[in-house]
């Protein structure tokens, strides 16, 4: 299959693509859609071509243009969207994608809002894991009134993204102003979950079954929080949580349970409908991710994997390399490489 695959960012805040792009270098022929000419991904030279897309945030037509244009040129079978501000419109948008002789595995609409941070609290007592208390509001107003209810630490959230942990109400405010300007209301404020943080990378094929899944612990991070070491590890619970959540929601293509864990009391903390950066890690463990996910939008039968080692550990590590200035202003000018 010939897949485009986005998210090609590699620094210390690293997007799934690499580790997609990795998980199927081998039987594919790939190529990159960046939204950044600075992206590493650009130049790692680990896709046939990449191309420069125009940003989410100009709408579907703009995305339906350079389509139609890159397909013209490359007859790609298959996308992979990687980015969190960019699956709003893939999904929604499905039906148009595919009628352009594009496949696609992702969720429906509804079960993409299902996992909003302001309903996972419903979803997850159909599960039946605790959420963290958590108000949602829309006005400083609010926020103040909270912090005399409650103590600190809190997490101050978006609804879709971002998040921030602080630790008194000067902090809460300048949190609330940086989500809001960025991402506008509603905004949550979250009781903190004292524990260890566990995450599963799965995929399940859209009618109820899980395919594949990998759980770890995170063991370090990076100051914004994404994992720098980490452990596989075997919880019986999280992936019956897992399976739960698949069938009771017919889930279509990749997420990733990111939970807290106390004295085996698992709480749900986040949802997210895509691959993590630390995908490969299940790669190379042999549980092929990506690979499935291929072999569902072709139509293949998958084998169900949920074995893997225990203890074996994970390392992210920093990398440098070295290109030619006139493949970045390549890039830019003529917006493909």
């Amino acid at each position: 299959m010939k897949i485009a695959i986005s998210g090609l960012n590699n620094t210390d805040n690293p997007a799934p693509g690499i580790p997609v792009i990795k998980s199927l270098q081998e039987n594919h022929t790939l190529i990159g859609f960046s939204y950044d000419p600075n992206e590493p991904g650009n130049f790692m030279q680990m896709v046939d071509k990449t191309y420069l897309m125009p940003y989410p945030s100009l709408g579907f037509e703009a995305l339906k243009s350079r389509l139609l244009e890159i397909q013209g040129k490359e007859g790609i079978d298959a996308i992979i969207p990687n980015l969190d501000a960019e699956l709003p419109l893939y999904i929604k948008y499905q039906d148009e994608i595919n009628a352009m002789g594009i496949q696609l595995c992702l969720p429906s609409e509804e079960n993409f809002e299902l996992r909003n941070k302001n309903k996972l609290d419903v979803l997850s007592k159909q599960l039946d894991i605790t959420y963290p208390k958590t108000h949602e509001i829309s006005s400083l107003a609010e926020l103040v009134k909270i912090s005399t209810e409650t103590q600190f630490p809190l997490m101050i959230k978006g609804n879709y993204y971002k998040a921030y942990k602080v630790y008194n109400l000067d902090a809460a405010i300048e949190a609330f102003y940086k989500i809001s300007n960025e991402w506008g209301f509603p905004i949550l404020v979250q009781d903190v979950v004292v524990g260890e943080e566990i995450n599963l990378v799965g995929v399940a094929d859209g009618k109820g079954e899980l395919k594949g899944a990998v759980a770890i612990k995170k063991l370090t991070t990076t100051q914004i929080g994404k994992i720098w070491t980490g452990i596989t590890i075997q919880n019986e619970k999280l992936i019956q949580i897992a399976k739960d959540f698949t069938k009771s929601t017919s889930w279509k293509g990749p997420f990733e349970l990111e939970c807290m864990i106390n004295m085996n009391h698992i709480y749900m903390i986040e949802i997210n409908p895509r691959f993590p950066a630390w995908l490969y890690f299940a790669t190379s463990i042999g549980i092929n991710l990506p690979q499935m996910l291929t072999d569902i939008m072709a139509g293949k039968e998958v084998e169900t994997k949920l074995e893997y080692p225990s203890n074996k550990m994970y390392v992210r590590f920093v990398d440098e390399l070295v290109t030619d200035f006139t493949d970045f202003t390549t890039l830019l000018s003529k917006k493909e490489l």
